[in-house]
């Protein structure tokens, strides 16, 4: 048996990546045992009777308690289940992880993780700074702790401007009052430094693969959004062959010396080359995508972690795409509840003694 703990399980209208890399991983490990770590008892992967859900399920602090709540966790679970690989599918805990990344070790959890440098150098605030050495352009991007001071920052770069969270959301700011709202709205959620880039118009690409911690690349899909959500994910995307695309890819990815799973995403305006706008350090949410024409890397990831070399795989087919639908997820009151009051499912909705839920706030 295969033990491995997933995080990143919700698959709303802003999806994460978790149920996508359980479901690659199964099309390559019949034994796999998979662990859900949760954050929230609605995440919907937690309640998918069609072979979707984690095999057992875990509520978690939030990243936001720290490195030392997340072990603290950790330590419960592993009183009663074991684990012995764990791909984190969200950037809010990687700098956790990085941190704990000993403490792992030491408990016999495996984990492919990129260095804090590498993490700190293609961060939204600082990718303007990496970038330029590189010949690889990326809108300008500013960060500030205050709405004031990003509202001047915004002057200098001139709107329209996106506005964004270090982890996660993104607003148009066509006005300063609209760069306030969005601030407020960013700063509650996310807290601060809020960050104001540079708009550019043109078609989005995305570029997913694995880095060898070496420079190099272990594997990588490119493909170029057909449809969005509103709040910018892929809803559909094509294939395509682009090697000047490649070689950008190939430049950063072996500046950063990347080792893991990443997302790279472009943006490309008419007679330019592709612009980097964002790098997301994990995988994405349409990572099956591509396990389904022949190209798992989820599957890759976990044969390093075994310590296995991992299969070299072919290039995804230009002209394959994807369409996402979205379904209705039938459960009952009492699994959530058990999820809830528990801190875990490790089955049927039954009584029993789950290990303590621990502190989430």
């Amino acid at each position: 048996m295969i033990r491995v703990a997933i995080t990143g399980l919700h698959r709303g209208n802003n999806p994460q990546p978790g149920a996508a890399v359980a479901a690659s991983l199964r099309r390559r490990f019949a034994d796999l045992h998979d662990i859900g770590l949760s954050y929230d008892p609605l995440e919907s992967a937690l309640y998918c009777h069609d072979g979707g859900r984690p095999d057992v399920a875990y509520l978690m602090p939030f990243p936001g308690a720290g490195a030392q709540a997340t072990l603290d966790r950790l330590d419960e679970i592993l009183q009663s289940e074991p684990i012995d690989y764990l791909i984190p599918c969200l950037d809010s805990e990687l700098d956790n992880y990085i941190e704990l990344q000993p403490a792992l070790e030491a408990r016999g959890i495996a984990c492919v993780l990129p260095s804090q440098r590498a993490i700190d150098d293609r961060a939204k605030a600082n990718l303007y700074r990496f970038c330029q050495p590189l010949d690889v352009p990326t809108p300008r991007t500013l960060a500030a702790a205050d709405a004031d001071t990003l509202a001047a920052l915004a002057l200098q770069i001139g709107y329209p401007v996106y506005v964004k969270g270090r982890f996660y959301e993104a607003h148009l700011a066509t006005t300063p009052k609209e760069l306030y709202e969005a601030f407020n709205a960013i700063a509650s959620v996310w807290g601060t430094q809020v960050l104001v880039q540079e708009m550019a118009v043109g078609e989005e690409y995305d570029v997913l693969g694995v880095g060898d911690g070496q420079g190099g690349l272990l594997a990588s899909c490119s493909i170029r959004k057909m449809l969005r959500t509103s709040a910018g994910k892929g809803f559909a995307g094509v294939v395509i062959a682009d090697p000047a695309l490649d070689r950008q890819v190939e430049r950063i990815i072996a500046a950063l010396r990347w080792a893991g799973p990443f997302e790279l995403e472009f943006i490309k305006v008419p007679g330019q080359p592709h612009a980097l706008f964002e790098m997301n350090p994990r995988l994405p949410a349409w990572v099956d995508f591509p396990s389904q024409i022949d190209c798992n890397m989820p599957a890759l990831l976990l044969e390093w972690l075994m310590g296995l070399t991992p299969a070299a795989l072919p290039p995804c087919e230009p002209g394959q795409m994807f369409i996402r639908h979205s379904i209705d997820v039938v459960t009952h009151i009492a699994e959530v509840a058990q999820m809830t009051i528990s801190g875990c499912r490790t089955g049927t909705p039954v009584a029993g003694v789950c290990p303590t839920r621990g502190d989430r706030t």
